[in-house]
């Protein structure tokens, strides 16, 4: 199979994001090229499973920042359930965390948002066809994330973090609340909280579950 219309009928995408402003211009965007239909959309985490058993995609075009929680999630269930749809991550995130994250779930592709539409075509007919594509910008880094020994400070894995709001998600990975954060760091307890707010922001992401989460994948909270 290559990037041409498949024998088999064209390319059924999912598009799963929050805006709807987005999804209206991404679904022209890929409908005005031949063999390319948009069979579905979605907003949610929770709405991406029966939208995937009722769409029957060939390939998901998913956002990070759901309101329910973030892509990867929603890529990690997809896994658990055996919905084995490819996923194409299509988010303004463009960190290396992020990145690292995303390919950890399971993503098969990773572009940011803002890419040209042939950019987008290609990605998608590609992921449909089994293959991984990743941006012109982001592709040269994903050796030196993956080769050697994994990253392990947080202001590595999470540089749109400043050094305070690394220590903070080092201390969030390993369990403790925002009280024992403030105690650790010799703070107030409401910094910790403004801390804690814009690490959700940078991070694309709505819990502090997810947060965890997404800081255990990168190694961190290991202590």
């Amino acid at each position: 199979m290559d990037e041409q219309q498949r024998e088999t009928g064209p390319v059924r995408v999912l598009i799963v994001d929050d805006h709807p402003l987005f999804r209206e211009g991404l679904k022209v965007a890929l409908e005005s090229a031949e063999g390319v239909n948009v069979v579905g959309e979605a907003e949610t985490v929770a709405a991406v499973p029966e939208a995937v058993v009722q769409c029957r995609p060939d390939v998901i075009v998913m956002d990070l920042s759901l309101p329910d929680g973030s892509g990867l999630d929603a890529t990690r269930r997809l896994a658990e359930q055996e919905l084995t749809a490819p996923v194409l991550m299509l988010t303004m995130a463009d960190d290396d965390g992020s990145l690292l994250a995303a390919l950890q779930a399971g993503a098969r592709g990773y572009l940011v948002k803002g890419a040209g539409r042939d950019e987008v075509l290609h990605a998608v007919r590609t992921v449909a066809a089994g293959g991984a594509v990743f941006g012109a910008e982001i592709a040269g880094r994903i050796t030196s994330l993956l080769a050697g020994t994994k990253l392990r400070e947080a202001g590595q894995l999470f540089p749109t973090l400043t050094a305070r709001e690394a220590e903070v998600l080092a201390l969030v990975a390993r369990g403790f609340d925002n009280h024992r954060i403030a105690r650790e760091l010799v703070v107030a307890e409401k910094t910790v909280r403004n801390h804690v707010t814009h690490i959700f922001e940078k991070l694309h992401v709505a819990t502090r579950a997810e947060a965890v989460a997404r800081a255990r994948d990168m190694g961190l909270g290991e202590e």
